[in-house]
């Protein structure tokens, strides 16, 4: 497969749903709906719902099926990034190349905005139309979950706290696990579960998560420190400027890209269930392993 041309169409298709679901910009409160759609449709990757889309076909699925739930997950990835870009949390003035939307609408209109995405994304699961084994009801808890206070908000928390610290690869783990792992499994276990995957099936697809999940924030944390602000699309060695927890850090930059790569490889043996059918998550993977943004 030529792996550039799947991430354009998918990116595409992705970001036509994500315009129907949103309100469009001239919905009243106006104000809201922009700052809604300026950080929604600020160039990002489409990463996590991309790999909603390829769980659901490694399971034999459509993406139709899987797209609402896709969709409802870059939502919440952007809610996170709003909150997170906020002066009182990460204070970046720049993210997926352009000003923040703190920047441009103003702190209060942002953590709105970070809201309204928040809350959007489960009326959007509620439009899924629910596969025979996930009922909707199963589809909103696996959302909710891992948007909570014990996984995406847990890691947030924890990733604050540790701001200045010595820190363990245990306390590390547990941060990224959440912080990042966690929206990241969820992805792909909606995806198999729009297709209706079997108990075994979304074993496999949530072991392959959680390892990825983990691999791309070790890589994340190594670019931080190794690229520029013009190539990331947001500032560079924030990490360092605030002391963030991060594998570079703690371990140096030879050991995390070693992490990386054998977190990668773990993603890849979860996908032997799936043989050729996993081929897809299979280059995501690599492709997230030597990404260089």
């Amino acid at each position: 497969m030529n792996l550039k041309n799947y991430l354009t169409s998918r990116q595409k298709i992705i970001d036509r749903a994500l315009d129907r679901y949103l309100p469009k910009e001239n919905v009243r409160p106006a104000t809201i709906h922009k700052a809604m759609r300026y950080s929604l449709f600020a160039g990002g990757k489409r990463l996590r719902p991309i790999l909603t889309l390829a769980a659901a076909e490694a399971c034999g699925g459509k993406i139709q099926n899987a797209l609402p739930l896709a969709c409802a997950m870059e939502c919440i990835h952007t809610y996170s990034l709003v909150h997170d870009d906020l002066p009182s949390m990460d204070n970046d003035d720049f993210r997926r190349g352009r000003a923040t939307c703190h920047k441009v609408f103003g702190d209060g209109i942002a953590i709105l905005a970070g809201d309204a995405l928040l809350t959007i994304a489960f009326e959007i699961v509620s439009r899924a139309k629910p596969p025979r084994r996930y009922d909707s009801f199963t589809l909103l808890r696996e959302v909710a979950v891992a948007a909570g206070s014990r996984k995406l908000i847990a890691g947030q928390v924890a990733d604050l706290e540790a701001e200045g610290k010595k820190v363990s690869v245990a306390d590390l783990r547990y941060i990224h696990q959440n912080k990042t792992a966690a929206i990241l499994t969820a992805s792909v276990c909606l995806g198999a579960m729009s297709a209706n995957a079997t108990a075994r099936e979304l074993a496999a697809i949530t072991k392959f998560g959680r390892a990825l999940g983990l691999a791309f924030q070790v890589i994340d944390d190594i670019l931080d420190v190794t690229q520029t602000s013009e190539k990331l699309g947001k500032s560079a060695g924030k990490d360092v400027a605030a002391q963030k927890a991060t594998y570079p850090a703690l371990i140096g930059l030879q050991k995390s890209r070693a992490e990386a790569k054998r977190l990668t490889k773990q993603a890849h043996d979860a996908l032997k269930v799936f043989g050729k059918k996993g081929d897809t998550l299979r280059a995501l993977a690599n492709h997230l392993l030597e990404r260089e943004y």
